[in-house]
């Protein structure tokens, strides 16, 4: 199975001026664990995930001040839709990470995460978009 069978092709893209607050706004409203942030002085892509908004809550910073520039991976793995299931979950266990994002020609069309791989090796699986969470 392929990076493209598993990956959810819903891409929240913010930018690095976006609030914490509101990158978690974001993300809840969508039911995703991560954001695509589009930074259009770099030309860059990075990725803001549940677990930054975390730790940065956790460290008692404000999310209505703390912006997800302050807070975004910008060394970030990309995946191809053609990876297969393994490579993306290898790339994942040596980086460290739970989330992919999914490039093709350049752009953003999709994120795979860890559950994403998950649920589509577990017996009896359903396919990402029949899925509610």
């Amino acid at each position: 199975m392929l990076v493209r069978d598993a990956m959810s092709s819903v891409v929240l893209t913010i930018g690095p001026a976006h609030t914490l607050r509101q990158a978690a706004r974001l993300m809840s409203a969508r039911r995703v664990g991560a954001a695509v942030v589009l930074d259009p002085d770099t030309s860059g892509l990075g990725i803001l995930t549940e677990r930054d908004i975390l730790n940065s809550l956790g460290a008692g910073q404000d999310p209505d001040h703390e912006t997800a520039h302050a807070h975004t991976t910008t060394d970030v793995v990309f995946a191809a839709p053609e990876w297969t299931l393994d490579e993306a979950a290898t790339a994942m266990a040596h980086g460290g990470f739970r989330h992919l994002i999914v490039l093709g020609s350049q752009d953003p069309v999709g994120v795979v995460s860890v559950r994403d791989i998950i649920r589509c090796w577990a017996p009896g699986r359903q396919q990402p978009s029949a899925l509610a969470g």
